[in-house]
């Protein structure tokens, strides 16, 4: 790859930069810096701004030199997004315009100046090159503004910039800094995370048992109680954890106590959960409240606003009725933290819930203030809440990756596992973060490097049960083995108490399986991927088909299979 051109956008007008040069101009200059850094080479640009200024745009143009059907691995923009490997003729769908006001914040389909169709990823890309090696481009700073990739095809060119908000300045500021190597994967991987310093808190993997995926909102403290009495005897002698998901809160946003049939009091299901020998988790959705919260009619001016002073309606959610649609919330307002800092004590502190699964994080950066990017808004906000949940588990979804990075312990890589393989009306009008078999697989698949490196996976759900799914036999055994091998979150809302003996076996050998070594993920052609793992020091080989019929493919060992 061959730099072609950086220029930097301010106060309307483009302005050409050069590497290793005094970029000088009347209102600023640009310190731009090229080293070589591990195994690639780092591209750091410095703005100094002599007065004022509205930053517009950063932008460094790569010609690629490498195969033109060379796949490229398009990294969606926040954790539900599908995030997969294009083929030399795939392209990104772009969201229906009727649905962009139901879901359009969930992704990037809002943000300005993105050509929807063109191949497009964000934080980091990566493309294969041949002989078992890629190119990876990584952002190694994603606090000052998210990072998009933009793969011209066609132009063999890769378009890197910064998403600023038209961003007023009168200091100093790091426009970009980007890392661009080449090499093995995991000596890819591992050489772009040296570079960002990654503090990631050691932990183990986990299995559970979550109510969302069978119940839904549907759960009250007797149903919790006996599920609770049937997974704690089904994984005895094996640590587990039992999270309660979305439905025990009187409305989304109102967090200070439970729904009636909750007793009011969340804290007697922490220590009955305790009691029967599993660790107690909790949902939330901290940035986000339901049109009908209470916290919504008592406080209007907790809420982000539209340019025209409107409420901002972040999406709908036909769960959360009455009203189904839901705002977001202003982070930076001092009630809306003070309010959040005494529910994370309540369910932690008083409750005793250990772990915190936080959900619609995206919310937080959807209207940034004056002054900073939502990039900025997403990494302090992320901040926040790690400092909130101190020594206790942060599980962080529907996050922009890079605002994770070292914050989160887990991370869900991609959206909901749904009862059916594949969401065809979500598919059709292009929603990315839709629910899912398929696309949770695939950014399982796909994402599988950063575990360990950037936060630790949750891939979601695995489904063995029989009612109330549509996931065939095979498709239920793929989804198993996949998370298994590729996450460290284990988790299931089955009733694994009335597994048959063959449900039973299976799940023992995805447990067994947790403890395997995961050496290399390979991408071999169009949703067709090979898992190389040691398992008691034996070395073994999964092959994974994600399509719908047979194919006929050479692994890596030179074997027809």
């Amino acid at each position: 790859m061959q730099l072609r051109k950086a220029y930097l956008v301010v106060n309307g007008e483009s302005f050409p930069l050069f590497a290793h040069k005094y970029n000088s101009f009347d209102a600023f200059y640009v310190d731009f810096q090229l080293d070589a850094a591990g195994i690639g080479t780092r591209y750091h640009l410095f703005l100094h701004p002599k007065q004022d200024l509205v930053l517009e745009g950063t932008v460094m143009e790569f010609e690629v030199d490498w195969p033109e059907n060379a796949p490229f691995f398009a990294n969606g923009f926040q954790s539900w997004s599908e995030s997969v490997w294009l083929e030399a003729k795939c392209e990104i769908p772009g969201l229906h315009p009727w649905a962009k006001p139901y879901m359009g914040h969930y992704g990037d389909a809002c943000i300005p100046g993105i050509r929807r169709t063109t191949p497009h990823s964000w934080t980091y890309c990566v493309s294969e090159v041949g002989g078992g090696k890629q190119v990876l481009l990584g952002s190694l700073n994603e606090k000052t503004g998210f990072t998009l990739f933009e793969y011209q095809r066609a132009n063999r060119l890769l378009i890197v910039r910064k998403v600023l908000n038209k961003l007023p300045l009168a200091h100093s500021f790091p426009l970009l800094d980007l890392w661009v190597g080449q090499g093995i994967p995991a000596a890819l991987y591992d050489s772009w995370f040296a570079l960002q310093d990654v503090p990631l808190r050691k932990q183990e993997k986990i299995t559970g048992w979550t109510s969302w995926y069978r119940f839904g909102t549907n759960i009250n403290a007797a149903l919790l109680k006996k599920e609770v009495a049937g997974f704690a005897k089904a994984v005895s002698g094996t640590p587990a954890f039992f999270q309660i998901d979305d439905g025990w809160q009187p409305a989304v946003g109102d967090w200070l106590g439970a729904k009636a049939d909750f007793g009011e009091n969340m804290g007697a299901m922490a220590r009955h959960i305790r009691d029967a020998g599993l660790r107690p988790g909790l949902w939330l959705a901290p940035f986000v409240a339901a049109a009908h919260a209470e916290i919504v009619r008592k406080n209007p001016d907790w809420l982000l606003k539209t340019a025209d002073g409107k409420l901002l309606r972040a999406g709908y959610n036909p769960g959360w009725k009455p009203g189904r649609w839901f705002y977001a919330l202003d982070f930076y307002h001092p009630g809306v933290q003070d309010y959040l800092s005494g529910v994370f004590h309540l369910a932690l502190d008083n409750w005793g819930y250990e772990m915190l699964k936080l959900d619609f994080l995206f919310a937080a950066c959807l209207a940034p203030p004056r002054g900073k990017t939502g990039g900025q808004v997403m990494s302090e906000a992320m901040a926040f809440l790690r400092s909130l949940t101190g020594d206790r588990i942060l599980l962080a979804c529907g996050v922009p990756l890079g605002a994770a990075f070292g914050l989160a312990d887990f991370c869900r890589i991609g959206g909901d596992t749904h009862t059916a393989w594949d969401n065809r009306f979500m598919r059709r009008i292009g929603h990315r973060e839709m629910v899912s078999t398929l696309a949770a697989l695939r950014n399982t698949l796909g994402r599988w490097p950063l575990n360990g490196r950037a936060f630790y996976n949750d891939p979601d759900v695995f489904i063995l049960r029989k009612d109330k799914q549509n996931l065939g036999p095979e498709q239920q055994y793929t989804l198993l083995i996949v998370n298994a091998l590729l996450g460290n979150a284990l988790f299931t809302s089955d009733d694994v108490s009335a597994y048959s003996p063959e449900q039973e076996s299976e799940f023992r050998e995805a447990l067994a399986l947790t403890r395997a070594q995961v050496r290399a993920v390979r991408h071999l052609q169009e949703d067709v991927f090979e898992i190389e793992y040691l398992d008691q020091n034996v070395a073994h080989l999964a092959m994974v088909n994600l399509n719908n019929s047979p194919v006929e493919i050479q692994n890596s060992r030179g074997h027809l299979m």
